[in-house]
């Protein structure tokens, strides 16, 4: 990255109205409140430790001059505490002026300060590559992980880029999707490889008010499926199987489940609710095993 070596180590003071935190795709989705709190009360006691870093943008946009590369908890407590005083301070911030060669460059820089600062969520990783991808900062989800990390090992790049695939097909659907651990983003990326991503949106679909452990819990027969030996892959003599899912017109649909060495077949929708229905099934069943 080319600097300006007059500015590399002098700060200056910019009023935070012009500073753009959205300049760039951000790797932080959600700010921690205990975090906040602490770092905007230490702020006040005692003042910014460490400047923030922005770039001059080359278009501005009233009232935005400048575009935020790191710091976004620092500006973000300045601007609360600028709210609550009332009186003028805490409405400039210390800020080194750095000169990215590329925006590309900007976002590498944001996302290694905020590895070594406050690690984002697994879950934020891959959202800031997909959003780097659909901003046209890069072309392919590759580019954007190669770029940005590319002292990452290239196992860990594959795990990136497998994140960016569960917020890509996923993103609306989980409550508070920022508290995924690792291996949570894991399992939801193996199930949508095997091909289980309309059956986790269905579930998804009907638990939508639920908080993130309840919808969990209702992933986890999908989720276990997709940890299985994949034995009932489609032939040529049983196209289209396995089937797990049958949804009719009629207002019915099936799930089939995995649960242990078992299954269980899950019927929902209006048409489950008809008394009667659960004997006809039985019934049905006992013809095909016994018959008569």
């Amino acid at each position: 990255m080319t600097l300006i070596p007059a500015l590399l180590n002098t700060p200056i003071l910019i009023n935070t109205a012009e500073i753009d935190p959205n300049a760039l795709p951000r790797d932080r989705t959600q700010l921690d409140e205990a975090a906040m709190a602490e770092l905007t009360t230490s702020i006040a006691t005692t003042g910014l430790r460490m400047p923030i870093e922005v770039w001059t943008l080359s278009q501005p946009t009233e009232p935005f001059r400048y575009g935020l590369i790191s710091g976004l908890r620092r500006l973000t407590a300045h601007q609360r505490l600028a709210t609550l005083r009332q009186n003028g301070t805490f409405t400039e911030i210390a800020a080194f002026i750095r000169t990215p060669e590329t925006i590309p460059q900007a976002m590498a820089d944001m996302v290694a300060e905020n590895e070594i600062r406050a690690e984002t969520s697994p879950w934020e990783k891959g959202a800031t590559l997909l959003a780097a991808t659909r901003a046209g900062i890069f072309d392919t989800l590759d580019d954007a992980t190669q770029t940005l990390h590319a002292s990452a090992s290239r196992q860990k790049r594959a795990r990136l880029r497998a994140f960016a695939e569960v917020v890509e097909d996923l993103e609306g659907t989980i409550a508070t999707p920022e508290r995924l651990t690792g291996r949570q983003m894991h399992r939801l990326s193996a199930a949508l490889r095997a091909g289980l991503s309309e059956l986790i949106h269905l579930t998804l679909r009907d638990h939508h008010r639920s908080a993130l452990p309840a919808q969990w819990q209702a992933l986890l027969p999908i989720l276990s499926e997709a940890l299985t030996d994949p034995t009932e892959e489609a032939t040529t003599t049983t196209p289209g199987r396995p089937r797990r899912l049958l949804q009719l017109k009629q207002g019915l649909t099936i799930r089939r489940e995995r649960s242990g060495s078992d299954w269980i077949l899950r019927f929902s929708g209006p048409e489950s609710k008809k008394n009667g229905l659960m004997d006809d099934v039985i019934d049905h069943i006992e013809r095909w095993f016994q018959p008569e």
